[in-house]
């Protein structure tokens, strides 16, 4: 056991001089000046998208029973660090280097982020620095593996999580991510509308997450136990909050698109949020402080790939729409036997699925409802390519995972929880 984390150091050593010490590359494609008041609102928005992992931190640990609520955040906030090291390393160049058939980027165009400079990039941030773009584009690859972690929370070894969040951010999301956003990838070329990552990162998890809940089986015990509804609270706050940035940072300026986004997104959660309590109480249950906690988030994802694509009126149908799909969906899923720990297939995945249908349902002049069906018919394709690419990937990585660490902890390192048998840590609230 300690060789591999022996290994590990020798190899984050090795990277670190390698690259103090290999050539400097200057940045090949240059953009025009740097726009000031764009910039200072990227570095706000990267930022608020970095809160939003230790938001999800709070939303998660809060959550799961007592005996769990550390190895649940820390499954969060280690995406941090993990994610940004295969990132700087790699990850920016699968997602964004020279297109490799439109479907992933070659891995040595900005290897160690060489040639990722100050200067503007033509196409892919023509007013703000290149490294505050690669910058901003790495918060959204750290919370998707985090997301992940809530559909196996309170049985997954932290070790062999750590190994399957290496593998999903170099395997799979890199490859969505490019062909999405990349001015070469295939699916934006298809005219695939996704403005800040419905697709990429909520559909993607959301899959994963189904096919890790399957993978991994249920749990020994399984009890819906909320062990500290506060924190709940508290964490979607701070998804909230900084969703606008997730959202309103992807018009990668200070502009007209950016306040329209932030419209979409704040009123696409309030009405998810308010009409999953009123669905709660239609059905003779009481308006829950847990409920409308997921009825914002499930606004929250479901608006984020139409943020910028669509006014006032489809935002609220979004958001309205989302929320009850994911309502009902998380009564069939009790039914079906998967034990997807905190729900994250029927709040993202679906919540994403619904956002990127109905993007291309409402998306301003190329929607169906402007009698336009190339975009929404190209978005149905892409759906079905993303969804089985995200699933099947997903299964394989937890399969890999499984042979170099069993990704299951034992029974009775399940049984004490995991903040104990995983880290040695106790939570001690009175």
């Amino acid at each position: 056991m300690k060789t591999k984390y022996q290994i590990y150091l020798v190899l984050v050593l090795a990277l670190g001089l390698f690259t103090t010490f290999m050539p400097e590359v200057a940045q090949r494609n240059v953009g025009g000046p740097i726009d000031l008041g764009d910039t200072a609102w990227m570095i706000m928005a990267t930022a608020l998208v970095f809160l939003m992992t230790p938001g999800l931190s709070f939303f998660y640990g809060g959550m799961v029973r007592r005996k769990n609520m550390i190895s649940t955040m820390l499954q969060s906030v280690v995406a941090l660090g993990v994610v940004s090291l295969t990132w700087t390393a790699v990850g920016f160049s699968l997602s964004f280097g020279d297109s490799i058939g439109g479907i992933i980027g070659d891995p040595r165009t900005f290897f160690m982020y060489r040639g990722v400079g100050m200067q503007t990039h033509p196409d892919l941030s023509p007013t703000i620095p290149f490294a505050l773009f690669s910058l901003f584009q790495l918060k959204f690859a750290i919370i998707t593996p985090a997301l992940i972690s809530g559909a196996f929370a309170e049985r997954v070894k932290f070790s062999s999580y750590l190994i399957f969040m290496v593998l999903f951010s170099v395997i799979i999301y890199p490859p969505l991510a490019h062909m999405t956003w990349h001015p070469d990838g295939l699916l934006r070329n298809w005219g695939v509308l996704d403005f800040a990552g419905g697709t990429v990162v909520h559909i993607s998890a959301g899959m994963a997450a189904l096919a890790g809940s399957i993978f991994l089986g249920p749990r020994k015990e399984i009890l819906h136990e909320a062990g500290n509804i506060p924190y709940v609270l508290l964490g979607t706050g701070l998804l909230w909050f900084g969703w606008f940035g997730f959202n309103g940072g992807s018009a990668l300026g200070a502009n007209e698109l950016a306040v329209s986004a932030f419209l979409n997104t704040n009123t696409a959660s309030a009405v998810s949020m308010i009409t999953w309590l009123f669905f709660e109480r239609m059905r003779g249950r009481q308006a829950s402080a847990m409920g409308a906690c997921i009825g914002a988030v499930v606004g929250l994802v479901a608006i984020t790939p139409a943020a910028g694509f669509v006014s006032i009126g489809p935002s609220i149908l979004i958001g309205f729409i989302a929320s009850m799909v994911s309502s009902i969906a998380l009564e069939y899923k009790s039914k079906a036997g998967i034990d997807d720990t905190l729900d994250v297939f029927p709040c993202h995945g679906l919540g994403g699925i619904v956002g990127m249908i109905l993007t291309g349902v409402f998306a301003k002049d190329v929607g169906l409802i402007y009698g336009e069906t190339k975009t929404f018919l190209f978005h149905l394709l892409a759906l079905v390519l993303v969804l089985a690419y995200t699933f099947v990937g997903g299964y394989l990585m937890y399969w890999v995972t499984d042979k170099f660490s069993t990704m299951r902890v034992r029974t009775d390192d399940e049984s004490i929880g995991l903040d104990l048998s995983q880290h040695g840590e106790t939570l001690k609230i009175s």
